[in-house]
């Protein structure tokens, strides 16, 4: 579905369509051997997705497809980026090396100097980074963070924990959340480099989006400069907490096409094993194809506000609980059309079924983003919120 994009979006959008297939087998390599990552970083579509996360003003040269080019900084590329790569497969793209949601962060609350510091290191070398607010037990509840930034004679040191951070273990840099102060407005996110005495970063055993290296990172006075704590040249209600919710609302769209995407595979995965479709069953995944294409018209829809500066807060996550859902429903429709021994008998479709499981929980968990569409509704219906 193109009719809804602008020519050089077309553009972009067949370009990722024809590169997405080459990252199906190293996919399936990653699941093995999540270190395997670095045989493939001169994929176009590694490359891409890393280009979209850049802003132009840091970036050598912008990617290029035929007479356009395409700067970073866009919500609706970086959609049609993510939805249409994510048919190859959605953990390599995970998995590779770039800004990711650090840099959304950096970019939202940092200075200029605090952005050129990060932006301007992945024009030199491979750099993996991290995003460190989820802790043990609290999830991504940012008001409710107990891991402490605590002064000292040079700045100030990180204490505390962190939980189920993408590839965490394997960053050279990254963004912690922690407290300086009591409530919300004690929130700050800090700027750390990796690895550093104070720092260490445990992997945790997963059985999906192995590539991501998920990881528990436990900070035991990690030292932090003064100038690295975001946007501390602002009032407190400007920088952390804020910088949190910026940064997820900023990536859930993207994460919400890359589910469409892996949804769209899935089916088509289906169609193409089957030696023999019925009548009903064609029905089945045409159904759902068909939610799939008015989801991805929504998705773009949202990211269209995002860019214009009118973020839809309820609309999102909407689209994300939609998304996810729509994944998980491709991949179970796979696996019953193609029998009970499905994931036995085909290593991709058994791989996509796990990976699939986590994107309920990445950028917010799904009550969360229930409790956000209610407040929503009962907004439009005249009652608050």
């Amino acid at each position: 579905m193109t009719a809804d994009l602008p020519d050089h979006l077309r553009a972009l959008d067949a370009h990722c369509v024809e590169i997405a297939g080459e990252l199906r087998e190293p996919g399936l390599v990653l699941d093995e051997d999540p270190d395997a990552i670095t045989r493939y970083l001169d994929l176009p579509a590694v490359r891409l997705q890393e280009a979209m996360l850049i802003p132009p003003r840091f970036a050598e040269e912008a990617y290029r497809v035929d007479r356009h080019t395409f700067p970073g900084g866009s919500c609706l590329s970086r959609v049609v980026v993510m939805d249409r790569l994510a048919y190859g497969d959605p953990g390599v793209l995970l998995a590779a090396p770039g800004p990711s949601l650090a840099g959304a962060a950096v970019q939202a609350l940092g200075s200029e100097r605090q952005q050129s510091r990060f932006f301007e290191r992945f024009a030199k070398e491979p750099t993996w980074t991290f995003f460190a607010l989820t802790e043990h037990g609290r999830g991504s509840a940012a008001a409710e963070l107990e891991t402490r930034l605590v002064p000292t004679e040079d700045g100030y040191a990180v204490h505390g924990a962190k939980k189920y951070i993408g590839t965490g273990a394997r960053a050279q840099t990254g963004v912690v959340f922690c407290r300086r102060a009591p409530g919300p407005l004690g929130i700050e996110a800090v700027l750390v480099d990796t690895p550093a005495p104070g720092f260490r970063g445990e992997l945790l055993p997963i059985l999906g989006l192995r590539g991501v290296r998920i990881s528990e990172l436990v900070f035991d006075g990690l030292a932090v400069d003064p100038d690295m704590v975001l946007g501390s040249d602002r009032r407190p209600s400007r920088r952390g907490f804020l910088g949190a919710r910026q940064t997820l609302a900023t990536y859930r769209p993207s994460l919400a096409a890359m589910s469409l995407g892996v949804a769209d595979a899935a089916l088509d995965y289906a169609r193409a094993a089957r030696t023999a479709v019925s009548t009903a069953d064609e029905h089945r995944l045409a159904d759902l194809g068909a939610r799939v294409a008015v989801a991805r018209r929504r998705v773009r829809e949202v990211a269209v506000a995002l860019d214009a500066g009118r973020p839809d807060r309820h609309g999102t996550s909407a689209v994300k609980l939609t998304a996810t859902r729509l994944a998980e429903e491709a991949t179970l429709l796979a696996v019953d059309l193609l029998g009970p021994t499905a994931l036995l008998e085909h290593p991709w479709l058994d791989k996509t079924y796990r990976d699939v499981r986590a994107f309920e929980f990445m950028e917010g968990a799904g009550d969360i983003h229930r409790l956000t569409v209610f407040q929503g509704a009962l907004r439009d219906a005249g009652g608050g919120a």
